[in-house]
């Protein structure tokens, strides 16, 4: 391994590199901070050697403090940049069976151009090889995301790097999704501050290469996922000979993530870089120059009835809804059945919407007059996107909005995370919990980037409370922050290889400082960005809790061990809630208890989404198996599993003394009637609920505080106008569903079929243009067997025939 020291010619070469084009400094006082950790520093990028970009340069400035700019300092927080254990260094594990990998020496003759061909080869080599997809095991994403999307997620090639907390969730994630490979890398190894959000790692693998203990765990969740270790150094090689298409990067130091952002993008490697600190959370995604989105949404094509279009220079078309008509600005429409202005039948129009309720298709004066009649159906078409490399977007931020009671929030973010880079290579350290001086050395570096080297500020609203609080906790590591970025980077990464669902553009920020309390999240006093009496009692022994009670504080981390919790459902979401518990430590004092029930038992379908239950668990009490895992994840938890329903029936079991002694409860369940029963429950105990449900791709949560807020029974939610296809196709519960499933099902049969031959018969060459260029391959052959079926062999030729 090499040892070169800082400040020798090699290692100024490497980083050089990296920030050679924006000569701008940033210039902060008090040099007497800039000794850097020479030992630590000459480790951090043993873990990626990749050649620099040629054409992607950084667009950072380092912090110049008159010591040399190229000579950078230790991120002790950094996964990736710790010293491979010698024992494992460049050893390639599958599955727990070791490979020898004496070829990672970085080729530096491979151009550009000839790395992008290998994996053009390599990508479009595994596409002709069409995986078989076990719909048993994973049917509620299939219908979700559709067959030729799952085909090509499970023949995507996936490193993630870093496997702390965030890592392990995304790791997760996506192998529960059906990769085809997995590759988890880390060359440092556990600690004991990696117990409060790894549920992976135990005391007892301290000492031990993070990765290699995680793949054990990992490598169990889907046996159709290759799931392998890596503790050894990324380069290009590696990066070749395990056909990477996506990279997925966390807790990596600035320079790194610039190094490997740019060096994706050139080489068609689709690039996630995540982190999180305290209570904030960063996604940045870059998939290539010209990204195609398949299906931007994949909902199915709108369709309403017209009622009316206008014949003039706007062309307005009016609809028979009361509500929003759903067509998006921009998107593709064509009329079927129109009387009089029949001229827009089978034609397709890209519509303006300047209203909720009505939308224009342009001139309609040559057209005859609207009679009466007809439907409008979306029409879904690909679209392009364009990704700019790491080094260029932190420059000129894409960024997207999550709450728009906090607009200013994500520049502010995006500004802090860098700052933090710089902080680090000054001071050498992250800024000191709740240290107000620190905090302001680190408000100084913020402003200072927002203006420099800018032709304009990066925002107008710069936040000084927030970017003190962000200082004051960033080195918090909490389980609930990654669960919801881990979630959301492993979605991204799935969006990468499959094109479903239109992708992040390109930075994501989010906070949870509500958690925090009011008076410190949000001062009364506007003008007072800080409040040096207002800083919570700081852990003063080392616990497996240390990285929370930087942020909350020890006195709060004793409530969450003597509280009570009753989890009601422990599927996908309970699972989710209960590792979450069991890393923050609730129910875990004496006097705490976690109370699960659920009255179901695991089904192999279970496993694709529930990931505390594995293969020989199936046919067991989901609540008894939970138990037992988070148990495992943190010994010092005391769960009781339950198997009966909480319902009018078993108000002998969940009586008043049950519910009188909860501080809360979690609702995980999956039926409306159900949810409401236990909020008359919580309403009458006077006990906070929270709420959660997911169907498809979208997602709720209410919390209900009595005397607070409303409760979950106080409001219904608006009829959805259409049945959701995988309650239609695998657990329809209502007549409606029923009903809905037999039209469904006709449609398929007789409607849609014979109307397909029916163009094809009328005009079969602008047919097969309309079909190639509007439909995915799987469609396309779709739609191709329905024309072969009808018009084939299957042709019939009299009414017995047809009814055959």
């Amino acid at each position: 391994m090499s040892t070169t020291p800082q400040g020798s010619a090699s290692n100024q070469d490497e980083i050089t590199l990296v920030t050679t084009t924006t000569a701008t400094t940033l210039t902060v006082s008090e040099p007497e901070h800039t000794i850097i950790n020479e030992d630590s520093d000459s480790r951090r990028h043993e873990a990626f050697d990749l050649p620099k970009s040629k054409k992607f340069k950084s667009s950072t400035t380092l912090i110049s403090n008159g010591s040399d700019p190229t000579i950078m300092s230790s991120n002790n927080n950094s996964t990736n940049l710790v010293e491979p254990m010698e024992h494992t260094n460049g050893e390639m594990n599958y599955n727990g069976n070791s490979e020898n990998n004496n070829s990672q020496t970085t080729q530096q003759t491979t151009t550009s151009y000839q790395m992008a061909g290998v994996l053009q080869h390599q990508t479009s080599t595994s596409s002709t090889k069409t995986p078989e997809i076990d719909e048993s095991l994973y049917s509620r994403q299939l219908y979700v995301m559709g067959k030729e999307a799952m085909h090509q997620l499970a023949s995507a090639h996936v490193l993630i790097s870093g496997m702390r907390g965030l890592g392990v969730e995304i790791a997760k994630n996506i192998v529960l999704g059906g990769a085809k490979s997995v590759i988890v890398h880390d060359s440092g190894n556990v600690d004991y501050k990696d117990l409060s959000s790894q549920y992976y790692f135990t005391e007892s693998n301290i000492g031990q290469n993070r990765a290699e203990v995680a793949n054990k765990h990992l490598s169990e969740l889907n046996n159709y996922v290759n799931v392998s270790f890596y503790s050894g150094i990324v380069d290009e090689t590696f990066l070749q000979k395990n056909k990477v298409n996506v990279f997925v990067l966390t807790d990596a130091n600035m320079d790194d993530q610039i190094k490997i952002g740019d060096y994706c993008h050139q080489h068609g490697i689709k690039f996630i870089n995540a982190n999180t600190k305290g209570l904030f959370g960063q996604i940045f995604c870059d998939f290539g120059r010209d990204f195609e989105v398949i299906d931007t949404n994949g909902e199915h094509p709108l369709t309403q009835i017209v009622t009316e279009i206008s014949h003039d220079e706007a062309g307005v078309v009016f609809m028979s809804t009361d509500t929003r008509h759903g067509f998006e600005d921009g998107s593709y429409v064509t009329f079927h059945g129109v009387k009089g202005m029949t001229e827009v039948n089978e034609r397709e129009f890209k519509i303006s919407v300047p209203s909720p309720f009505t939308f224009t298709i342009g001139d309609t004066r040559s057209f005859g007059t609207y009679e009466g009649g007809g439907t409008v159906t979306e029409v879904k078409k690909p679209e392009i996107v364009h990704f700019k490399p790491f080094s260029e977007s932190l420059k000129d931020p894409e960024m997207l909005v999550c709450d728009f009671s906090k607009m200013s929030m994500p520049a502010n973010l995006h500004l802090a995370y860098q700052a933090l880079s710089y902080f680090q290579k000054q001071y050498n350290t992250l800024p000191k919990p709740w240290d107000d001086i620190d905090a302001d050395k680190f408000y100084d570096i913020v402003e200072k980037l927002n203006s420099e080297n800018r032709e304009k500020v990066l925002t107008d609203e710069l936040n000084k409370h927030w970017i003190k609080l962000f200082a004051k906790i960033c080195t918090g590591d909490l389980c609930p922050i990654q669960a919801v970025i881990g979630g959301v980077a492993a979605q991204e990464a799935m969006k990468a290889v499959t094109g479903k669902f239109m992708p992040i553009r390109q930075f994501f920020y989010f906070d949870a400082i509500e958690c925090l309390p009011e008076n410190v999240f949000q001062p009364s006093n506007e003008n007072t960005t800080t409040e040096s009496n207002i800083i919570p009692k700081l852990p003063t022994k080392s616990s497996r809790y240390y990285s929370q009670e930087i942020v909350f504080g020890e006195d709060f981390q004793e409530k969450l061990g003597k509280s009570k919790y009753f989890v009601v459902g422990s599927g996908a979401i309970g699972c989710e809630m209960l590792k979450n518990f069991a890393m923050m430590g609730i129910g875990c004092l004496k006097e705490g208890h976690v109370y699960v029930t659920d009255m179901d038992s695991i089904e192999k379908s279970n496993l694709n989404r529930q990931f505390l239950f594995r293969s020989w668990d199936i046919g067991k009490m989901k609540s008894t198996v939970a138990a037992e895992a988070v148990k495992a994840m943190n010994p010092n938890m005391h769960v009781r599993a339950y198997v009966d329903g909480v319902l009018p029936e078993t108000e002998h079991i969940y009586d008043d003394h049950f519910f009188e002694r909860l501080d809360s409860v979690v609702n995980a369940l999956d039926n409306v009637k159900a949810r409401q029963y236990i909020d008359r429950r919580c309403v009458y105990y006077q006990k906070p609920l929270v709420d959660s449900g997911t169907l498809g791709t979208k997602a709720s949560v209410q919390v209900v505080v009595p005397f607070l807020t409303e409760s979950y029974s106080s409001t219904n939610d608006p009829p959805d106008p259409s049945v959701p296809m995988c309650t239609l196709r695998n657990f329809p519960n209502l007549i409606e569903h029923t009903i809905e499933w037999a039209r469904d099902n006709f449609a398929g049969l007789f409607t849609i079929p014979p109307q397909q031959a029916d163009e094809f018969m009328r005009n079969p060459k602008e047919f097969a243009e309309r079909t190639a260029k509007n439909h995915s391959e799987y469609d396309k052959t779709e739609i191709i067997e329905n024309v072969k079926r009808i018009l084939g062999e299957e042709h019939p030729n009299s009414f017995t025939d047809c009814i055959k």
